[in-house]
Order: C-alpha cells, then structure tokens, then sequence
C-alpha cells in the first residue's frame, strides 16, 4: 500500500469535488480523506494500490463536472489511511 498527498488547484470548492472524490476512490478501493483549504484549493490523502491511485490522479485532473482544475501536485505521502475514505469539514 503507498500513500500521496494531492493538492487540486482550480475551480474545485462548491462544484461537489469533495463528494465526487470520494465516491471516484471508494469506486477503485481507495482509503484517505478530502478537504477544503482556506485558499479555494482541495487536499486530498490518498491511500491504496498504485494502479488504483494513478486511476484517481487521472480522474482528478478533471473533477467533477462543473470543476476547473488548473493544476494537480501530487508528492508522496508517509501518512497511511486504511479504513476508508471521508470527507472533512
């Protein structure tokens, strides 16, 4: 199991990135959270399988429908989620 820290950068707070994410990493048995950041930005912490996290990688380059993601930084992460995925307020 690996983990990763992703900042989505963008259009990404009140379009439902956080719900979307959620059900995009339960839907590939992924573990972690999502959060708004005080800058408009979301944080997301990512734990499961490679294939599965370079599937979520890719799914958040685009978001949710009315999202505009203009960057993605994603870096490796010591911290590992393993009992499922939430969202923080």
């Amino acid at each position: 199991m690996i983990s990763k820290s992703i900042i989505v950068k963008g259009k990404v707070q009140g379009v439902f990135f956080r719900a979307s994410a959620k059900r995009a990493a339960e839907d590939l048995n992924l573990n972690g959270w999502v959060k708004n950041l005080p800058d408009g930005n979301v944080e997301i912490l990512i734990s499961g399988d490679k294939p599965q996290i370079e599937e979520f990688i890719k799914w958040c380059h685009a978001g949710p429908e009315n999202a505009r993601v203009k960057e993605i930084i994603v870096n490796d992460s010591n911290e590992i989620h393993s009992n499922s995925f939430k969202i923080i307020h």
